[in-house]
């Protein structure tokens, strides 16, 4: 089809089809979502053929469900995991109403929105180095408190003391495995938000060094790792100074990494 002269909406069953042939495996369920986040037949056709060549659903729709909610997820930005979810369970388990929670490496801002969503009260700031992200998150949670800069650098220094919950989804795919991935991430989500270092925990060491600092007494820090990361990742909360667990989510096989300032 040609966008310019798209007149009549196609019917789903031919959308579906066209995403079909293109390899989604969703594909019914892709072209209604499709559907109903088109404004004109010739957006419609622009939005099937980008995901048709492969683009993530998430940008062509310009959302993502993440955790019961609707997240902006604009074009390059990390696209949330549904297995994420198990962080912030773990997350609003910790938190008492009125918090002070920090959501680093923030991406679109979905874990903060997420847990500012379960817990009352919440006084949330998050950050990212990715301009790009900071845009997408400014637009997920109140703009003034989303701050752009390279981990803990970017936070406010009244913050630091004052963390009760850091929630810090930091990239952590080896840097020779981001080839490895699906082209939906290593081709239209930014490499800084994937590329973890020479073994995947380049940035998670880092955080984990730095945190105590920022924490309250009491005040927890959690990342996600994959299972086989889960011992070198303990050890690096460790190193810091905190009191780290494992917490872990066989339904989505997700791995949380949860360190406690003593």
């Amino acid at each position: 089809m040609d966008s310019a002269n798209v007149t009549e909406t196609p019917a789903p069953e031919e959308i579906a089809a066209r995403l079909r042939r293109a390899g989604c495996v969703f594909a019914e369920d892709e072209a209604q979502l499709i559907i109903s986040a088109a404004a004109t037949p010739g957006e419609l056709d622009a939005m099937v053929t980008r995901r048709a060549n492969g683009e993530p659903l998430e940008h062509v729709v310009g959302f993502a469900e993440f955790h019961g909610l609707r997240i902006t997820v604009e074009r390059g930005v990390f696209v949330p995991r549904r297995r994420t979810e198990a962080l912030i369970r773990e997350a609003a388990a910790l938190a008492r109403p009125g918090a002070v929670a920090v959501d680093l490496c923030c991406g679109s801002g979905a874990l903060g929105a997420a847990l500012a969503a379960a817990v009352d009260g919440l006084e949330l700031h998050a950050a990212d180095i990715d301009p790009a992200a900071v845009a997408c998150a400014r637009r997920n949670l109140p703009g003034e408190r989303v701050h752009e800069g390279d981990l803990f650098d970017a936070l406010p220094g009244s913050l630091r003391g004052r963390v009760d919950v850091l929630l810090a989804n930091v990239p952590y795919v080896p840097s020779e495995e981001i080839g490895l991935l699906p082209s939906e991430a290593r081709d239209h989500e930014a490499l800084v938000a994937l590329d973890g270092g020479a073994d995947g925990l380049g940035v998670l060491r880092r955080v984990g060094a730095e945190a105590a600092a920022w924490l309250s007494p009491g005040g927890h820090l959690l990342s996600e790792v994959s299972e086989r990361q889960a011992e070198a990742a303990l050890s690096a909360f460790a190193a810091g100074g905190l009191e780290p667990r494992i917490a872990t989510d066989e339904d989505w096989n997700a791995t949380v990494i949860i360190g406690r300032r003593p």
